[in-house]
C-alpha cells in the first residue's frame, strides 16, 4: 500500500505539465506543450521564462503570405532560453530596444513568463501585442517584459506577428489560392493563431485557458479591437485592454479589392509578374522596396474571413466579443505641431491652420478647441492633434462597447503623467513627437520642446511595471508610485475583470449614459466625468463614413 501511495505521488508530480528539472547548472523549468517539451530559464526572481516558443511554422518560401500553419512536433527537449528573431522591419522608431535573435521572416514566436510551479494553479493570463504602426516592434522589447506582471500572479505573454508588406500584402493571386478567399490580414491571422496556441497550451505553464486577457498599445491596441470582432478570435478571450488606438478610426481595414489593387501596383513596382516571382524575392530586398516614398502603407482588408464585414458594422450589430474592456489614451498622443507646423502659436496662425484642415467646419472646430491666448492654443492644438491621431478612435471603441457590448463593464482612463527628463548619459537626445527618441550629433541642434503631457507610448513601462528596464529617463519616486498604481489596476483587471482593489482609488465603470466617468491616472489619480464628448461627436462622422 505504501508503495502504491509513493507511485501515485510520483505520477501526479510527473503529470504536472510545468516541472523543475535539477541539473548541474541549476534548475531548468520545463513545460510539455502539444508539440513537445520546452526548457526555459529560471529568473533570479523565481519567475519561469520560456522565450522564443514557436506558435506557427516559419512563414517563409511557399508559406510567405499564407495563413500561419500549425507547428510541427519535435522529439527532444527544445531550448526556450532566448528570444526568437523579430519580424522584418526597418529602423523607423527611436524607442525600440530589441533583445531578439536578429531579424528574419522566420519570426512567429512568443514568450511566456509564469510564476506557476504546476499546471494545477490555473492563473489568469495576459497576452500582450506590441505597437509600432504595424511596421515595427517586437515581443522582446524590455518595456513589454512579462516578468513584473508574473510577479503579480499572472502568466504573461508577448507575441510576434508579421509586419508591413509581410503582414498586410493583398493580391488577387493570393486571394485565389486561399481556401478562405482572403488575403492581406496575415498579421492578424498570426495573432489569432497565437491565441489558439494559448488556448491549447497555456495550462502547461499554470495558466487558465478560460481567463485570457488580450492587451496592446498603439498598433497593438488596434489589434486588440480587431481580435474582439473577428470570429477567429473573439471567443478565445475573456477580457481586453486597449492603450491608445482602435480600428474604429485608426488604421481601419480597406475593402479587399482596394487592398488587391495596392498589392498589384506594388508587385509591378518590384518587377514581379506572378506570385511565384514575388515569393522568390529575398526578404531584405522586399523590405527595402517598401522604403520608397511612392509605396503606400499596406492596410488590412475586409476579407470576409478575419473581418466578415466592416468593424464598425460588427460593433454596431453587437457582434464583437462581449467581454470587459479597460481602455484609454494619453494626454499628449500627438504634439501641437501636428496642427500648427512650424508656425508660432498665435490666434491668427492657429485659426489659419484649423481652416486648412477643416475648411467650412473650421468655426465649429474653433468652438470645440478654442485658441485666444498662447496657452489656450497650445492646449487646444495638442488636444486636436491627439484626437485626430488616436484618441478619437479609442473613445469610439469605448463608446461602442458601452452601447453594444452586452452590458459588460468598460473602464476608461486618461493618462497624463509626463516622463521625467532624460539621464545625462543620453547626451543631445530629445523625445520624438509621438514617442521615441531623436538622437543628434549636432551640439547646436534645436531641442524639441518638452512634452506638455504624457506622449504616445509613455504609459507602457508604467502599466507593465518595467520602469527600471528603461535607462533613457531619470525616473523619480513619483514615477514608481504612478507605475505601481497603474500596474495594480491592470493586474486586478486581468485577474477579476475589475481594476479595483485594496488601497486603490475607486474606479467606476463608464457604463453611465452620457455621464461617462474615467480614471485620470497621474501622481494624484482621481475619478472624473467626461466633458469633451462634443469633440468626439463632431469628429465621429468624419471617421465613420463608409
Amino acid at each position: 500500500m505504501k508503495t502504491l501511495i509513493i507511485l501515485s505521488v510520483l505520477t501526479l508530480q510527473l503529470a504536472h505539465v510545468t516541472v523543475a528539472q535539477s541539473t548541474k547548472t541549476g534548475t531548468v523549468p520545463q513545460a510539455k506543450t502539444a508539440n513537445g517539451l520546452l526548457e526555459g530559464v529560471l529568473e533570479p526572481s523565481g519567475i519561469r521564462a520560456f522565450k522564443g516558443v514557436p506558435f506557427a511554422q516559419p512563414p517563409v518560401g511557399e508559406l510567405r503570405w499564407k495563413e500561419p500553419q500549425p507547428v510541427k512536433n519535435w522529439q527532444n527537449a527544445r531550448k526556450a532560453d532566448k528570444f526568437g528573431p523579430r519580424a522584418m522591419q526597418r529602423a523607423i522608431f527611436g524607442d525600440m530596444g530589441f533583445r531578439s535573435d536578429g531579424m528574419s521572416e522566420d519570426c512567429l514566436y512568443l514568450n511566456v513568463w509564469t510564476p506557476a510551479k504546476s499546471a494545477t494553479e490555473k492563473l489568469p493570463v495576459l497576452v500582450y501585442f506590441y505597437g509600432g504602426g504595424f511596421m515595427a516592434g517586437d515581443g522582446s522589447e524590455a518595456r513589454y517584459d512579462g516578468e513584473s506582471m508574473a510577479k503579480k500572479g499572472i502568466v504573461a505573454l508577448t507575441v510576434n506577428y508579421r509586419l508591413g508588406v509581410f503582414g498586410f500584402f493583398a493580391h488577387p493571386e493570393l486571394t485565389k489560392e486561399s481556401p478562405n478567399h482572403s488575403s492581406g490580414n496575415y498579421a492578424y491571422l498570426d495573432m489569432a493563431a497565437a491565441l489558439r496556441w494559448v488556448k491549447q497550451n497555456i495550462a502547461a505553464f499554470g495558466g487558465d485557458p478560460n481567463r485570457v486577457t488580450i492587451a496592446g498599445e498603439s498598433a497593438g491596441s488596434i489589434a486588440v479591437s480587431a481580435l474582439m470582432v473577428s470570429p477567429l478570435s473573439k471567443n478565445l478571450i475573456a477580457g481586453a485592454i486597449g492603450e491608445s488606438g482602435s480600428l474604429l478610426g485608426g488604421l481601419p481595414p480597406v475593402p479587399q479589392a482596394k487592398g488587391e489593387e495596392s498589392g498589384t501596383a506594388f508587385s509591378t513596382a518590384v518587377g514581379a509578374s506572378s506570385l511565384a516571382q514575388l515569393r522568390a524575392i529575398p526578404s531584405e530586398q522586399l523590405l527595402e522596396a517598401t522604403a520608397k516614398p511612392s509605396t503606400p502603407r499596406f492596410s488590412a482588408t475586409i476579407d470576409g474571413y478575419f473581418f466578415p464585414k466592416a468593424p464598425l458594422d460588427l460593433f454596431a450589430a453587437g457582434e464583437q466579443a462581449h467581454v470587459p474592456l479597460l481602455v484609454g489614451w494619453n494626454s499628449e498622443e500627438m504634439n501641437y505641431r501636428a496642427v500648427l507646423g512650424q508656425e508660432k502659436p498665435t490666434p491668427e496662425n492657429y485659426t489659419n491652420a484649423v481652416k486648412k484642415l477643416y475648411n467650412d467646419k473650421a468655426d465649429e472646430v474653433l468652438k470645440l478647441y478654442p485658441g485666444t491666448t498662447e496657452e489656450e492654443i497650445l492646449q487646444s492644438a495638442t488636444a486636436l492633434a491627439s484626437d485626430r491621431f488616436l484618441a478619437y478612435s479609442t473613445w469610439k471603441w469605448a463608446d461602442m462597447q458601452i452601447k453594444t457590448g452586452g452590458g459588460k463593464p468598460v473602464y476608461r482612463y486618461y493618462y497624463s503623467r509626463p516622463r521625467p527628463a532624460m539621464t545625462p548619459e543620453m547626451g543631445n537626445a530629445a523625445p520624438g513627437l509621438a514617442g521615441g527618441v531623436v538622437k543628434s550629433t549636432d551640439a547646436n541642434a534645436v531641442k524639441i520642446a518638452p512634452s506638455r503631457g504624457a506622449v504616445h507610448s509613455a504609459e507602457i513601462e508604467y502599466a507593465m511595471g518595467n520602469l527600471a528596464g528603461n535607462k533613457v529617463y531619470a525616473w523619480a519616486p513619483e514615477d514608481y508610485k504612478v507605475s505601481e498604481l497603474m500596474q495594480n489596476y491592470f493586474a486586478n483587471f486581468i485577474k477579476t475583470a475589475n481594476p479595483n482593489g485594496a488601497g486603490l482609488p475607486k474606479w467606476s465603470a463608464a457604463n453611465a449614459g452620457n455621464s461617462v466617468q474615467f480614471m485620470h491616472i497621474d501622481v494624484n489619480p482621481k475619478l472624473e466625468t467626461e466633458t469633451n464628448r462634443a469633440r468626439y461627436l463632431f469628429l465621429d462622422p468624419l471617421y465613420t463614413k463608409q
